[in-house]
């Protein structure tokens, strides 16, 4: 049985698109960079974070059934700095202004745990966006998809239309990359 330590509904859509079978089973920790940690290795180790806590539930109610933990995470980083979630509107069009006109990085990290391996895969992209207006700031916060995105957008929505380029994964921006995460799968579960 394979489980999403996700409550990401992005996720969850993408990992069906692979046409495997699996429960969801969100984890939440706690999400701040450690002192001195790099945002490649804090989205790593959120990813192993998500996937251990749920492998660690499943070892105390499943202790001798074939359970698999795919865990994920994903920030958006500019300028070192990583852009979580906006706290509010004000936030929000801070980041923005910030990603306006410029390139910024996306990384996402995946997790794979079984009862007896546990690997994870980091899929860097960076991505373009084209100058911003006030207006197009004001106009993408009113749809409401801001609010639960990292860097304060979904490059699968409206805000695909600031991206003039994009050097790496789409999915990997959406959330989760179909094929790292295939290749995991494959090379771990042999889907």
């Amino acid at each position: 049985m394979l489980y999403l330590a996700s409550a990401s509904p992005r996720r969850r859509e993408l990992l069906a698109l692979l046409g495997v079978e699996f429960t969801v089973r969100p984890m939440h920790i706690p999400e701040s960079p450690e002192p001195g940690e790099s945002p490649q290795d804090y989205v790593q180790r959120l990813a192993r974070e998500k996937a251990g806590a749920c492998a660690q539930l499943l070892r105390k109610e499943h202790a001798h059934k074939d359970w698999r933990v795919l865990g994920a995470d994903t920030i958006v980083v500019a300028d070192q700095r990583i852009l979580e979630k906006p706290k509010d509107v004000a936030d929000y069009q801070e980041m923005m202004k910030l990603l306006s006109g410029r390139s910024h990085y996306v990384y996402t990290a995946v997790n794979l745990t079984t009862a007896t391996t546990s690997e994870t895969i980091l899929v860097p992209s960076e991505v373009q966006f084209r100058e911003l207006s006030d207006e197009d700031i004001a106009r993408y916060w009113q749809t409401g998809e801001p609010l639960d995105k990292a860097g304060g957008y979904g490059i699968q929505g409206p805000a695909g239309a600031f991206v003039a380029h994009l050097n790496g994964s789409f999915f990997a921006v959406m959330g989760l990359p179909l094929y790292e995460t295939d290749q995991l799968l494959r090379a771990h579960i042999g889907i």
